[in-house]
């Protein structure tokens, strides 16, 4: 099974000039998903994370089954007002715009070890507000995977001020 064979690109998509890799149609073939899963646990697993972090929303449907399989909790990052107060919130830059995440101030981090895990690394905007909200909390970034890394967006170099690893399955 080669999981890759089922990601969809969709050019133009949210706007001109942007290719959009769009993994959903990954999660609908059992094997497929199965072999993601099977694959980020195996990189994972060895960051010895008490916690996994993710963004809305395709970094939910990775984290959520990965989270179980490490017998870790699970901290969903959402989009502006869909949490209620007190929340920490974290402006960032998107290859196609602005936007903002939020997290519960009450998220129990403080001294635990946590991996950020997103589908697609792109220009990093967004797992770099995660791991500001993750710090913010008091936690150790152990690391960050995804599914896809976009080598020409070099999203890598803003992280390259968090020593932690940068693991994806596959850089395109």
């Amino acid at each position: 099974m080669a999981w890759m064979d089922y990601l969809r690109e969709i050019p133009d998509f949210p706007e001109p000039g942007v290719l959009f890799r769009d993994v959903l149609p990954v999660l609908a073939v059992p094997d497929a998903w199965r072999e993601v899963l099977d694959s980020l646990e195996q990189q994972v697993r060895p960051l010895g994370a008490h916690v996994v972090m993710a963004p809305e929303a395709r970094g939910f449907l990775l984290a959520a089954p990965l989270a179980d399989r490490l017998g870790a909790g699970l901290v969903p990052v959402r989009k502006p007002g869909k949490l209620p107060d007190p929340v920490f919130r974290e402006r960032y830059t998107l290859e196609y715009g602005e936007n903002q995440l939020e997290v519960e101030e009450t998220t129990v981090l403080k001294g635990r070890r946590v991996v950020i895990v997103d589908d697609v690394l792109a220009t990093g905007g967004t797992v770099k507000a995660c791991a500001h909200l993750a710090e913010r909390l008091g936690a150790e970034i152990a690391g960050f995977a995804f599914l896809i890394e976009l080598k020409a967006l070099n999203g890598r170099s803003r992280l390259d001020d968090i020593e932690a690893p940068v693991l994806a399955l596959e850089r395109l």
